[in-house]
């Protein structure tokens, strides 16, 4: 089965990261396997290590190098990235049950299908993301949408991730029962 796959969007510093960091702590805890696919917007930037065998390997020409050590594995893929589709994204978070997505901002905002949660610090942060991003699962961030957007739910995640959690915990129950 296809994971839950849940974009969190919103602004530079809005509280992205924290967000998504606690909800897969939350989750986690519950017993879901968590994966997060994070865009790093740095045209240069390399996981790998100038120097390193790892690096001298992918110079070298091989297209996917791996390194194991004895507490995680990295899989370095050479690949040009400006095409890449969510489905390519999500590729190897296939045995996640939930899967958080954060940035991809061009791709999520044509990606109709998947219910967001959107990190807002104000009234047109959260104007911005129903405009962009629908359908919005839930609000989360600084700003309280609940005078604006009574229909959609709006948590203060560093208050109360487990409400937040719940709401994804509903998501994927909803898909093992369909």
């Amino acid at each position: 089965m296809m994971p839950v796959v849940i974009p969190v969007v919103g602004g530079k510093k809005s509280g992205k990261t924290t967000t998504i960091e606690l909800l897969v702590k939350e989750l986690a805890h519950r017993g879901y396997r968590v994966a997060v696919a994070k865009h790093i917007p740095e045209p240069d930037f390399t996981i790998d290590t100038d120097g390193k065998d790892t690096w001298r390997f992918g110079q070298a020409g091989a297209k996917i190098v791996v390194g194991v050590s004895s507490g995680e594995v990295a899989t370095i893929e050479k690949v040009h990235t400006a095409s890449f589709s969510v489905d390519d994204i999500l590729r190897p978070c296939r045995d996640a049950d939930i899967v958080f997505l954060e940035g991809f901002r061009r791709q999520i905002a044509a990606e109709k299908h998947f219910q967001k949660i959107a990190v807002v610090k104000s009234a047109g942060d959260a104007r911005e993301a129903v405009d962009t991003f629908e359908p919005i699962l839930a609000f989360a961030g600084s700003y309280n949408t609940e005078m604006d957007y009574p229909a959609i739910p709006y948590v203060d995640v560093s208050r109360n991730q487990k409400k937040l959690a719940d709401i994804i915990e509903n998501l994927v129950e909803e898909r093992v029962v369909t």
